[in-house]
């Protein structure tokens, strides 16, 4: 019986890699957090590009990888509006162009999404190469809810709109995952304190994969004083329960139960509705189907 996985899904003999733009996650910390079709790739491709260069041939280094006297292009902020046509005209010739972010999934916190959605728009093979991230190491270890999430990125620095901006995800109904500088995730800490309240859930998750990794659970006030205490060092990660529902009216629930019905049958309307809304699927099911009946529905 044949899995998922087969000796046939990747290149056996490394031969010519595919052209295309190839999008390689590299590791977080543990340089062995790389997979096998990654390092053919960076051994295979006819251009390599790179957040930093340096750390991408340490990591080939550590592998046994040699550049071999192809191309290794530095591509990141500062300099992508130049770079980007150097590699775009690459991809144009039919050549494969492997681009590796600094740690993690390219395009994730990372320079690369230009650079790809470009190659998109010019009829480009776009490839990804998946492996090591940081949003979702730190949503496995958390201990929170992981059926429903979103990355949130890095807040911004200052003024209105990091408060504008906490005080969305402090609303937002799914666990909220978030990059911060450790010299301000203290900061970040209490800030979330004061929008989402003291008991609310989170983890700051510091230097997965490496070896002084740390993961610290608990009510926010207590994380933020502990924060104070022992300032986290390293590469931080920080994980916010989601908001719990705000208990909606019988007419809020009525209209919103209808408007599932439109789009559904009574099953799905109920789910959908007690999904949004936190409240019990079997009432919600009881409610859209004496609904039905009273409408003349089938009731399913």
């Amino acid at each position: 019986m044949r899995g998922p996985f087969s000796a046939d899904s990747g290149p056996a003999d490394l031969g010519p890699l595919a052209p295309g733009l190839h999008l390689v996650a590299t590791p977080i910390g543990a340089a062995r957090d790389i997979t096998l079709r990654a390092l053919d790739v960076l051994a295979t491709a006819d251009v390599l590009a790179a957040e930093d260069t340096r750390t991408l041939r340490r990591l080939m280094d550590i592998h046994g990888i040699a550049p071999a006297g192809r191309p290794m292009v530095a591509y990141h902020d500062h300099n992508g509006a130049k770079v980007r046509p150097r590699l775009l005209r690459a991809l144009a010739e039919g050549r494969s162009v492997a681009y590796a972010s600094d740690a993690g999934t390219p395009l994730v916190a990372d320079p690369g999404y230009r650079l790809a959605r470009e190659a998109i728009a010019e009829g480009h093979r776009v490839h990804a190469v998946p492996g090591a991230s940081a949003v979702l190491a730190a949503l496995a270890v958390s201990g929170l809810p992981s059926d429903r999430f979103l990355f949130a990125g890095f807040p911004p620095v200052s003024g209105g709109a990091r408060q504008a901006f906490l005080r969305e995800v402090a609303a937002i109904p799914a666990t909220v995952i978030l990059y911060e500088s450790p010299k301000r995730v203290g900061r970040l800490l209490r800030e979330l304190t004061d929008h989402c309240g003291e008991e609310r859930g989170a983890a700051l998750c510091r230097e997965l994969t490496k070896r002084f990794e740390e993961v610290r659970r608990g009510p926010l006030g207590v994380l933020a004083q502990q924060a104070e205490d022992d300032p986290p060092r390293g590469e931080v990660v920080v994980v916010l329960d989601r908001a719990a529902p705000v208990p909606a009216g019988p007419e809020a629930v009525e209209a919103a139960l209808r408007a599932a019905l439109e789009r559904g049958g009574v099953r799905d309307a109920a789910a959908e509705v007690a999904a949004a809304l936190g409240l019990p699927r079997r009432d919600m099911y009881r409610m859209a189907l004496d609904m039905m009946r009273d409408e003349g529905g089938q009731g399913e």
